[in-house]
Parts: C-alpha cells; structure tokens; sequence
C-alpha cells in the first residue's frame, strides 16, 4: 500500500517560493491503474517525482507498506527506487552507448544480479514487450515505439510493485500509442501503474481510476481508497534488507569505456594529450636509463683499464670529491673590497690554500711484506691479476740500436739517452716546443699481468700465429697496438725505429717544409720490422760505473753513466718481442694501452740484480733514499747548486741545408735544489741549469717491495668481493697472514684506490642532477594534462547528464554516480599512460638508430618494462585525482534535473 498523508512540495526559485503541491492526501491500492490528469505545472511530474522517490517532499508524509519515509536516508531512497519503483519516461532515457540488452541489464546490475541471471531476465523482459532477437541494437537503431517498449522492459526487468509512466505516449504516434497504452493496461493487472498524461481519451479508457490535480491539489477522484479496505502483508524492512542497491565499479567501467568508445576519435584526442606529460617524462627516464645501462654495460670493459690500486703516494679521490661542496662554498665567499685603493689580489694564500687542500686528501701507505702476502693469499676466483709495480726505470738500462748523425753507424744508445738527445736537438731548432712535450711520454717499457688467459680475453695476436705468443718468459716482450693497428710515431723514434734523419724528416712533412724528403718518409712498419727489433737489458754495475776514489772528481761525480753500449759487455738479457697485440673489437678499455711490455719475471731479475749493485748499494747509504747530493760553488753568481751523477751527451744535427753544428749538453741523474731552479728559469739570467733526472732507489731497481700493487676482478658484481677482502685488513680485529696472526696493532692502515667506482659514481651523480631537473621540468606537462583532464572529465559530466538521472531513477547510489566517472578518467589515465609509454618507445628506437648509427651504441635510449608501468600506474593516479572534483559535482547532480536536461 502506498500513502500520501498532506504531502507539500515548495521549490525557491530566486527569492521567490513556489509551492507546486499544497497538501496531497491520496492511497492507492496494490494494484490499479491510475492516470493523474491536470494542465501544465498543476504539479502531475512534482507528484510522481515524489513517489518514485526522486525528489523529497517538504511536509507530509510518504507511507510506504505502513512505514514512514521521513526518516529515510538517500541509501533507503536508492533501495526503494531499485526494489520498488520502476519509471517509464515520455522521452524513454535510454543510454545511447549502450546495447537495448544492456539498458535493461542496468537496474539488474545496480540490484547487484549475478550476470548469467543478469541477462536472462533482461532477455525475458525483452521478449515481453516484442523485441525478441533484437537485443544486440542501439536505442538510435529503433523507432520510437521500439525505444519506449525498451524503456517498458527496463521498469519491468526488477518486478517493481510500482510502474511509474511519465506521458509514456507523448512522444509516440497514435498507433504505437494504443499498442503502448495496451502494454501498460496489461501490466496493471499485477502492479499499481500510475501515469501523469494529458490525453483525457488515454485516460477514460485505460485507467481504473483518475486524479485530476488544479494548482497542486486534488480536485476529483474517480476512485479514492480508503487504506483500511487494503490489508498490510509486508513491511519495508522485509523488502529491503540484505537487498542495497550497488553499482559494482566493473559494471561502472564498462559503462564509462562504452561511453568513451561512442566518442572514440575524442577520446584518443584526449589521450594523447594526457600522454605529453608522461611521454616528456617517460623520454627523460628513457635516456637516463640508456646511458645507465650503456655505462653498467662498460663497467667490466672499463674495470680491465682502471683496476684496483694500493699505492704507496696517491689521492684519496673519494674523499676530495665528496669535499667538493665545501671546497666550493670556501671559495665563493666574497672577499672585501676596499672603494678608492688597489686591493691586493691573495694570489699566494689561495695557492696555499689549494697545496694544503691537495695535501689533505694525499695519502702514504707503507706497503710492507705482510700486506703483500695478504693481498697473494686473495681468493683466486674473485680476480683475473695481480700486478705488482716496483717502481723501475728500465729506460736506463735497456738499449737498443739507433743511427744518431754524431756517429757514422748504428750504436746502441739506452732509451732514456735517445729520448734526452731527441729533445735536446729539438732545444736547438725551431722545433723546441715539440721538445717539451717529449717529457709527457710515458715509459716506453710497461708491466704486463701474468696472466695469460686474462690477456688472451682482451686482446688478439695479429702477428704470425705459428711464431707469436704472449711473452711470459724474462727476456720475452710484446707489442700492443691500438684498435686501429697503430703506433705513436714519438714512440717509435724513441725505440729506435726512426732513426735521426727519418725524425726530422718528419717535422719537415706536418710543417709543410721544403726540406721533406718523400722518399725516406716511413708512415708504416711490417710485423716484422717491428719484431725484428733488438732490445738489450744490462745490468747496473755494468751501466753505472762508480768513480776510482784515487779520482779528484770522485766527491763530485760519484758514478758515471755509459749511455751507450760497449762491445765488451757480456752479461746483458736480449728482449725478443713474441707477439703484436691488438684489442678485439667489443674491447674498448683493455689493460693494456699500446706500447711495449715486458714480463713480471723480467722484473723480479732486475731486482734480483740490482738489489746489491754498487749504486744500490751508495743510495742506501743516504736517509731519504736519493742519490747523495754534492755542492758546487758558481764563482760567477756566488750561487749553490745540488746535483748528482752526471753523464755527456754527444748530439750532431742538421737542419735544412745548414753545415753540422756539434755539441755538447750535460745532464745530471739527479735532482736540482729549488731555488737554482728558479733562478735558471728567470728571463735573462745567463745561469743555466742542466737537464736533470731523479734517480731514486725505486728507479734502480733498489727496493724488493712494490710501490704500487693493481688488482683486476674478474667482473664488476666480483669487485665487490674484491674491496670486501681489502676491507678486512683495515677493518678485522686479527687476520692470518702466511699463517702469521696480525692483531689491529701490528697493521697500518692501507688506503686503496678504486678510480672506477669514483668515475662511476660522479657519472651517476651528474646523471641524477640532469634527470631530476629534466624530469622536474617536464613534469610540468603532467600538471597542465591533469588540469585538461579534469576539465574534459566536467564536460563529460554535462554531456551525461541525463545518463546520471538515468542511474539514479533506477536505484543508483551518488557513490555509484561518482564511480561512473572516476572509472573513466581510469579509463583515460590508463590509455593516457599507454600512448605516452608507446610513443616514448617509439622515440627511443629512433634516437637509438640515429645514435647508432653515428657512433655505433644503439642503447642511448631504453624504457624498462617496470618503469612503463610505474608510468602507467602514476598516469591513472594523476587522472583519478583530476577526475576527483569532476565525479564529486556529478554525484550531486539533481536526478529530476538530471532526467529533464537535454
């Protein structure tokens, strides 16, 4: 039974109140046929709004079943217009986007209907109404007596006690019209049907009953009941609980992807400008992520060019970067400056400053035979090599057969003489810039790991393969080349390979001389030219000759050095050189840089030699480990100078057509005190200080501990295990060393050196800084997409308004309204994030074929499949938020309103 008890109805529309219904007592039976006739705005649709529970009375009361309406909350009004009610529209209200099937599946799906019965029942209801089989069309696929039937089904499809039809046949020709009206009059013989029309003739003769309203009051009856003729069977509460109505957000995506799908070239509009963000954002990460990668992917390659070192002198790297902070803030503090006087620049405090700086971050390590012993007893599957360097210059001691013009045939001049005599020639011509940069050579001679197999990973044997191998023996050498198959031609004049004419004719040739001699030009060399090259070690004693005490120089010239070869020496090691290696093509930082290298056996001979010759020996005898320094007194300055051994250079040169000039130079194994240096640097001082060497015990091969000691880990997850073991000799209370127990006490602290992870790291930090700004910056577009989204998510309100009354007149929650929305700006998020995330994929295979294809790395650009979605992920999140606002004003949406916009 349904009650009306002075129901009053009052809208404000400015200041004004309008009341549209003033005191509506009215009952209707459980089942009738009542029509409400009246003329416009006499209050038929305000009445029927009221009932159908989607407006609420002012006054009054709403009876339901017994049960007052007055404390009903919105959920109670959803469930009753779901469970109770079921209106048929004048202009039908079906959701365009949606199948026939589907508009009627709508109450079901709100009611919370299993699909299977879902669709069996909205089948059912279909069939009922005579549209069998057409349940696949759109509601713009039907007549208007077919989209009305649809409407018809759509109230029926829940089995409501009440039928609700607002001028069902307004829209409809006559003949439809009657087959409708028939339709109706069927169904009210199970149901109260009320019907607001302003047909009379429908009325008269369909109805059972009419209600005629005047200025929202009833003026006729034709049929009243009286409520105690009808007998209560059935209380709200019975009808509703266990039975809210819910509209599953599943259910709302679909209705908001088809709503998306019925506008699809907008919406891919939308999403692509919802993806700029994610795509400016995405390309950033796309290129950061490349250049990780191609790095990550170089750290082994470079880990063989920058191996794990203990030196006795170094920087502490690590340690001066992480102080490039503070180093900065000291120096940007602005210094006072004085108006009206000439301020003194603090040149001299600032050099100070920086010395005392570098003088911090230094660090001296006493390698002792403990610590050696501890870095042999490292785990042998964790590194490739060990390489111990002792600090030896070779260059002294190994001679090879040169043509100097000063000598009508070949001698055999050490490397070191050649290096000096070439830049002392140069000093003498137009070329002496070139001369400084001699001393910029490295040593000609290196230390290669003894491994072999590491080696042979690294790099190919390009020289005849049946006489080559990799030198292992002490008096084996071999030559490495570069990636291109060269040699620097500096280093092969000093080897010898180019002799004094071939040099010069050199200069002559990159300088555009005259006097280039095309002829004797020499711009390659065949293996075995280069192999065929001999090289000769001799020892100290025979290289170094100590002064005869009974000499009156001998106080002043302790030893003389030979630095060319006699025929008499007999004790000298012939290198022969067993291999040409050149780096393999995926190798772009070897262990080996091109020059020549000698084996760690050849090493451990010198030593075994040097370490009681007769230099040696005299070194020893100091407390700093140097050459003894000896005074001689200027008498033209009154000036001291320091010097120690010191040997003759005989040079001849020619240039250009010029007559031979002969000369002679002394140099000084040894080391000049500082301020003879100064003053023999001083423009037009006539005090000139000689060419001077440092000759320390180290470089005689003095010392039978390493100076400097490389690790090379097999890989660069296994350096970590590497630096792992290193930390224990700083960090375990006792280690075991050649089964010796060493305490905290008994070890000195070693810093090692890992440039690698230094370069690393600050690449990566410079990397971060970029990313963060750039992405920073392009997260900017985000914030504009979102704001867009926001505001194409409100027009999809406007434009779905009458699908929110729709909704709502069927049992929907607000919450379910809300839902509907924030499914599609889901919906768009997600798409957003898809496009953004193929378009930055497709940007990356460009950018990596254009880079590829100017410097060969085709992984510049690389999206992770984890990063596409996180993207994806915060595209919907953004959307969702900006679909927040949108949804909430939706959900708020006046359902009467709603159903009569257009």
């Amino acid at each position: 039974m349904l009650e009306l008890l002075n129901i009053k109805k009052d809208y404000l529309v400015g200041n004004m109140k309008i009341h549209a219904l003033k005191g509506i007592d009215i009952v209707f039976r459980d089942s009738e046929f009542v029509s409400i006739l009246g003329p416009s705005g006499c209050g038929k649709t305000t009445l029927l709004n009221l009932i159908g529970g989607l407006d609420h009375y002012t006054d009054g009361d709403l009876i339901i079943e017994g049960i007052s309406t007055k404390k009903y909350s919105d959920r109670d009004w959803d469930t009753y217009r779901n469970h109770r009610i079921g209106f048929i529209f004048q202009s039908y209200n079906l959701i365009p986007h949606q199948t026939i099937l589907e508009n009627v599946e709508l109450a079901l799906n709100i009611s919370g209907v299993d699909k299977q019965t879902r669709v069996q029942r909205a089948k059912k209801a279909l069939d009922e109404v005579g549209l069998k089989d057409q349940y696949n069309k759109k509601p713009n696929q039907l007549s208007g007596g077919q989209c009305q039937r649809v409407a018809i089904a759509r109230a029926l499809v829940n089995d409501p006690e009440i039928l609700l039809a607002d001028e069902p046949t307004g829209a409809l020709d006559t003949v439809t019209s009657v087959q409708i009206m028939e339709l109706i009059k069927k169904i009210a013989e199970k149901r109260l049907v009320i019907m607001v029309t302003h047909n009379p003739e429908l009325a008269e003769k369909y109805s059972t009953r009419i209600v005629k309203l005047l200025d929202g009051e009833i003026i006729s009856d034709s049929n009243p009941c009286d409520k105690s003729e009808i007998l209560k069977k059935k209380k709200i509460e019975e009808k509703t609980i266990g039975n809210k109505s819910r509209l599953k957000f599943w259910s709302a995506f679909k209705l908001s992807a088809r709503n998306l799908i019925s506008k699809l070239k907008r919406t891919l509009m939308v999403c692509f400008a919802g993806s700029i963000g994610i795509i400016g954002v995405a390309s950033v990460i796309s290129v950061s992520t490349g250049v990780r990668g191609y790095i990550n992917s170089m750290q082994d390659d470079m880990l063989s060019g920058n191996p794990i070192t203990i030196d006795e002198n170094a920087l502490d790297l690590s340690k001066m970067f992480s102080s490039v902070d503070d180093a900065t803030k000291q120096e940007i503090i602005e210094e006072v400056v004085e108006d009206g006087y000439v301020n003194v620049d603090k040149l001299i405090e600032y050099l100070i400053e920086r010395g005392n700086m570098l003088e911090s971050f230094s660090v001296t390590n006493d390698i002792t035979s403990d610590y050696v012993n501890f870095i042999e007893d490292m785990p042998s599957e964790i590194y490739s090599a060990i390489v111990k360097y002792y600090g030896i210059d070779v260059s002294n001691n190994i001679f090879t057969d040169v043509k100097f013009d000063a000598y009508e045939d070949s001698v055999n001049m050490s490397l070191n003489s050649i290096l000096t005599t070439y830049k002392e020639v140069l000093s003498e011509t137009e070329y002496k810039d070139i001369g400084s940069y001699v001393d910029m050579m490295s040593s000609s001679f290196a230390q290669a790991p003894s491994n072999e197999e590491f080696i042979l990973s690294q790099y190919d044997i390009i020289s005849n393969p049946e006489t080559s191998k990799i030198a292992t023996e002490k008096d084996e050498i071999m030559i490495v080349v570069d990636r291109d198959t060269k040699l620097t031609d500096m280093l092969l004049t000093q080897l010898g390979y180019y002799n004094q004419e071939q040099f010069f004719n050199l200069l002559y040739k990159y300088n555009d001389d005259p006097h280039y001699n095309p002829s004797i030009d020499k711009d390659s060399f065949s293996y075995e030219e280069l192999m065929g090259k001999t090289f000769t070690w001799y020892p100290n004693n025979q290289v170094f000759n100590k002064t005869d005490a009974s000499n009156p120089l001998a106080s002043i010239n302790p030893f003389t050095y030979n630095n060319i070869s006699s025929s008499d020496w007999t004790n000298g090691v012939d290198l022969k050189v067993t291999a040409i290696l050149r780096p393999k093509e995926d190798i772009k930082y070897g262990c080996l840089t091109s020059g020549f290298y000698h084996t760690e056996k050849f090493t451990e001979m010198i030593i075994e030699d040097s370490i009681n010759s007769e230099i040696v020996n005299y070194i020893n005898q100091t407390e700093n480990k140097k050459i003894s320094s000896f005074k001689y007194d200027m008498p033209q300055t009154g000036q001291t100078i320091y010097y120690g051994v010191t040997y003759q250079i005989k040079y001849v040169y020619k240039y250009g057509d010029d007559e031979q000039i002969n000369g002679e130079k002394t140099c000084f194994v040894g080391q000049t005190d500082k301020m003879s240096s100064l003053i023999g640097n001083i423009p037009g001082s006539s005090f000139e200080i000689p060419t001077t060497y440092d000759l320390t015990l180290r470089s005689v091969g003095g010392v039978n501990l390493p100076s400097s000691i490389a690790i090379y880990p097999v890989d660069f997850e296994l350096k970590d295990e590497v630096i792992s073991y290193l930390d224990k000799w700083n960090s375990d209370e006792t280690i075991i060393v050649d089964g010796k127990e060493l305490t905290k006490d008994d070890r000195n602290e070693i810093i090692y050196t890992d440039n690698l992870s230094v370069i690393i790291s600050m690449i990566n930090a410079m990397i971060n800084i970029v990313t963060y700004a750039l992405v920073a910056f392009t997260s900017l577009s985000l914030v504009v997409s979102t704001v867009m989204i926001a505001i194409i998510t409100y027009v999809s309100v406007i434009e779905r308004v009458k699908e929110i009354g729709v909704i709502r007149s069927l049992g929907g929650r607000k919450k379910d309204v809300s839902r509907l929305f924030n499914a599609e700006t889901f919906i768009i998020g997600g798409l957003s994030g898809l496009v953004g995330v193929g378009i930055t994929y497709l940007l990356s295979f460009i950018l990596n074929m254009i880079v590829g294809s100017l410097s060969g790395i085709y992984t510049i650009a690389k999206l992770n499949l984890l990063t596409a979605v996180i993207m994806v992920v915060i595209s919907i999140l953004l959307t969702s938020i900006s679909g927040l606002i949108p949804a909430k004003l939706a959900a708020k949406k006046d359902p009467v309103d709603a159903l009569r916009s257009e």
